[in-house]
């Protein structure tokens, strides 16, 4: 029996989680992957054009294509509006990452939290056994989701990232979180 596929749309409460399209590369990049506040601690370069933006797009597909899930996008239910983004990178059938970015505007108002949990369950219905993320160890608001939607902290890795838009470039320490589900 193949393992079960993720749907491409998820209605979580105040957001939709959804798969990203072509068409949404313009969007991503305004909103959010050209901002450097929202960017400064995410472990891939701010987005100086459209084309990255289309690129990640055609990563997403390919992840889609190879395993259950990949990125999803999270929009607003009431307006549609384009919040940030979120998913599963798989490493293995029964372990993925996870990871979450929005835009300034939806800071604070429990998006990032809806979203994860969202992921949580998914990541339950298919079949993964470890959930991890990083973060940054100076980003204690993303701290904070992971532990509002109960991963533990497994401890902090030393020298174990590069964050390519931190003025320095060396390796930096970051919290890993996971969830044996």
């Amino acid at each position: 029996m193949p393992p079960p596929r993720a749907p491409e749309s998820i209605d979580v409460g105040r957001i939709r989680l959804r798969r990203p399209r072509a068409s949404d590369a313009e969007a991503i990049f305004t909103r959010y992957s050209s901002d450097p506040a929202v960017t400064r601690l995410v472990g891939w370069p701010r987005h100086t054009s459209v084309d990255h933006a289309r690129a990640f797009i055609q990563f997403s597909d390919g992840e889609w294509e190879r395993w259950p899930a990949g990125a999803f996008l999270i929009d607003a239910c009431d307006t549609g509006t384009l919040l940030g983004s979120t998913g599963l990178v798989f490493e293995t059938p029964y372990r993925a990452q996870t990871g979450y970015v929005l835009a300034t505007d939806a800071w604070g108002q429990g998006h990032a939290t809806e979203a994860l949990s969202a992921i949580v369950s998914l990541a339950r219905i298919l079949a993964v056994r470890r959930l991890y993320a990083l973060c940054h160890h100076e980003h204690r608001a993303s701290a904070r989701v992971l532990e509002k939607c109960a991963f533990s902290l497994e401890g902090r890795l030393r020298a174990y990232a590069e964050f390519p838009n931190l003025a320095r470039g060396d390796p930096q320490d970051v919290l890993c979180y996971a969830i044996v589900l």
